[in-house]
């Protein structure tokens, strides 16, 4: 199994803050059945910058001190963008990494309440770059939440996302968790990954998600989903069926 998006790299943002805090994060990816971990750190959301030569050596040294300790996971390079206005610039000044470092996928996330305006432009530009952004955790921002439609458009001209395993079986509440599943029917998700920060409070939860998954939609869902986490690995082309829109229900005098 592939983990697409992880902090587990120790002491550059709110992920893992120790080296043992990351073998330990490591460990327990082993025991879902993960063997594949894209580790990626936040940058430019306001708090930290971790650009592309720091964190390749951080995945190099982790990389080391796992196979010390016996643990079966091999961490990729990726890095978690908070979308910003001069973010081709800096990916032309090599500051920047697609997902495990050998594909065109840049994972882009957006502010918790709001979708920039400049979104559509920036995303066109990247395409036109003969790159892919891919939206991470939708599900969790509250303008997506409340106008779907504008996740739709950006899928239908050609963006993918990345739902989190844990929002999926209601870790963040039953508003997100009900927003996932229309995602995934509406075929506006194309990946599934864990966001991982620990071993406590945002742990992995992909095997849960992905039995959950299979006992409600079927194993060609999970299939899917994983087949996706392979192709985007191996920097290949990914899975995108049609997608839909969601429409809300409108409120009668007030009440939903």
């Amino acid at each position: 199994m592939f983990d697409l998006h992880c902090h587990i790299l120790p002491g550059i943002d709110d992920g893992a803050s120790t080296l043992a805090e990351s073998i330990a994060m490591a460990k327990e990816a082993e025991r879902e059945g993960i063997t594949s971990i894209i580790a990626t750190p936040h940058h430019k959301n306001g708090a930290y910058d971790n650009t592309r030569a720091h964190i390749l050596a951080s995945v190099d040294h982790l990389n080391e001190e796992l196979k010390k300790a016996g643990v079966n996971v091999n961490i990729l390079p990726g890095q978690e963008i908070r979308i910003y206005g001069e973010l081709l610039e800096d990916y032309e000044k090599g500051e920047l990494l697609t997902a495990s470092g050998n594909s065109a996928y840049l994972f882009i996330e957006f502010p918790a309440s709001t979708v920039p305006h400049y979104t559509e432009q920036l995303f066109y530009d990247i395409q036109m770059k003969g790159l892919l952004p891919i939206i991470v955790h939708p599900e969790r921002n509250f303008e997506f939440i409340q106008k779907p439609d504008r996740l739709y458009d950006l899928v239908k001209s050609g963006a993918a996302t990345q739902i989190t395993a844990a929002s999926y079986i209601g870790k963040f509440g039953r508003k997100v968790q009900q927003f996932t599943e229309q995602l995934i029917t509406a075929n506006l998700t194309h990946l599934l990954a864990s966001d991982a920060h620990n071993t406590t409070a945002r742990t992995f939860k992909m095997t849960e998600a992905y039995t959950r998954l299979a006992g409600k939609l079927g194993s060609d869902y999970v299939a899917y989903f994983q087949e996706n986490a392979e192709l985007l690995v191996n920097g290949e082309h990914l899975h995108k069926n049609p997608p839909e829109k969601i429409y809300k229900k409108k409120k009668l005098l007030g009440i939903f």
